[in-house]
């Protein structure tokens, strides 16, 4: 049956999908937008939103037990996960609710049926055809597998499977030192778990600058987080698993976190690929920001998109590491976390600010510190927008901040 006709028609309601059909709205469009699944995507329901909730309650039960470092003697101090699972589901239902009804209000058709574009006008979806000026494709990405370790969904687990798991195991291997594997080697650690993570390349967090690799390293030393570097999975026997270092352990379960790969979809000249399908940088601000660019004509600068990393201390940074500019002429100043008295006070030390420059104009900036995912967004700012090192200089960090690392950071160089 053919439906009527529309301005725009987007296949996938992740954060590419529902803002490109909101920015699309406000302008006055017609817009259908189809989802197979639910509202939100990925981020929203498998990834950036759950984790972080489940990072926090993680943080707040190793907070609880550290309490006496600041006069606080609590006892009897009992994790029921069942809750943390609930109030996870809970923030991403009203999350969800909440674009559900911004897409109500801007009169955005709702389609939630699988979608497959035929040519560069018409959709098909639920044996409807949907005639539209111009067609957004945004299905997203899965978790990637590596062959010999697919996800059984009990042992093995993928991203997806480990936020729902009823209970925590008393022992976790974690495959892939990404922000997933980072993130989640913290969540485990924090609430008690025998964790270890391996990675295949010389250190761990390998997209980030190597001086923030160290630290993380060494931080993981400190908590208890066993790690190898340089290490694959040589076999696996009855839960028994084999590493390349001849290692041998037996977790209860396996999180295979090597990253997402986009999902299969027929490319059709004239129709536009944004987010996770378009194969760049899979995060969802990335994915907003080429929603924007594409419906509004706003560009953005993608080599200046920040990455952050989350749990204690936060992992941010934006622009060229260190060893990108190997054999450069170029100057680095660094301000340890431990010089600030907000830190102290916080009793979060661990951690630099760094920032590379050259000429006065900032090339990048890496920083591990509480309030990194912040912090990173001043230095992104002074970048886009071609603020040199001198005239940082001349503003007015507030004092007790992390901020402050920043201006101690620019003030050297």
């Amino acid at each position: 049956m053919n439906k009527e006709n529309y301005d725009l028609g987007i296949i996938g309601a992740g954060p590419a999908g529902y803002t490109a059909a909101l920015r699309a709205a406000s302008k006055g469009l017609k817009v259908v937008l189809f989802e197979k699944d639910k509202v939100g995507g990925v981020c929203l329901n498998k990834g950036c939103i759950p984790t972080k909730s489940i990072l926090k309650a993680s943080e707040v039960y190793r907070q609880a037990l550290c309490g006496t470092d600041f006069g606080l003697n609590a006892e009897n101090i009992k994790l029921d996960y069942s809750k943390v699972i609930e109030r996870k589901n809970n923030i991403v239902d009203k999350l969800r609710k909440g674009i559900e009804l911004a897409l109500k209000n801007a009169k955005v058709t709702t389609v939630y049926a699988e979608a497959k574009a035929l040519n560069s006008k018409k959709i098909e979806a639920d044996g409807n055809i949907y005639t539209c000026d111009k067609i957004i494709c945004a299905v997203g990405s899965s978790p990637k597998i590596i062959k010999g370790l697919e996800f059984d969904h009990k042992f093995l687990l993928s991203s997806d499977d480990i936020l729902n798991i009823k209970e925590l195991p008393k022992s976790a291997l974690i495959i892939g030192s990404g922000a997933i594997g980072i993130e989640w080697s913290r969540i485990l650690s924090n609430f008690g778990v025998d964790t270890t993570i391996i990675e295949l390349a010389p250190h761990l967090l390998p997209i980030a600058d190597i001086e923030v690799s160290k630290r993380i390293e060494r931080i993981f030393k400190i908590n208890k987080i066993k790690f190898y570097t340089d290490t694959t999975v040589e076999n696996i026997n009855n839960h028994k698993i084999t590493l390349s270092n001849d290692e041998i352990i037996e977790p209860e379960i396996v999180l295979i976190a090597i990253g997402r790969t986009p999902n299969t979809v027929e490319h059709i000249e004239g129709i536009d690929y944004i987010g996770d399908i378009a194969g760049e940088i899979q995060l969802a601000h990335f994915a907003i920001k080429q929603a924007i660019e594409d419906v509004e004509g706003i560009k953005f600068q993608k080599d200046l998109t920040p990455s952050v990393v989350y749990g204690t201390p936060e992992i941010a940074w934006v622009g060229f590491r260190e060893q990108d500019l190997e054999g450069q002429n170029y100057q680095k100043s660094t301000t340890l976390v431990s010089s600030l008295g907000k830190a102290w006070c916080d009793g979060e030390t661990d951690g630099f600010v760094k920032i590379l420059s050259k000429e006065g104009k900032i090339l990048g900036a890496h920083i591990v510190s509480q309030e990194a995912s912040a912090l990173i967004q001043q230095i992104t700012i002074a970048m886009q927008n071609d603020i040199n090192i001198e005239k940082l200089k001349e503003v007015c960090f507030a004092h007790p901040t992390y901020s402050e690392g920043i201006f101690e950071s620019v003030v050297k160089m």
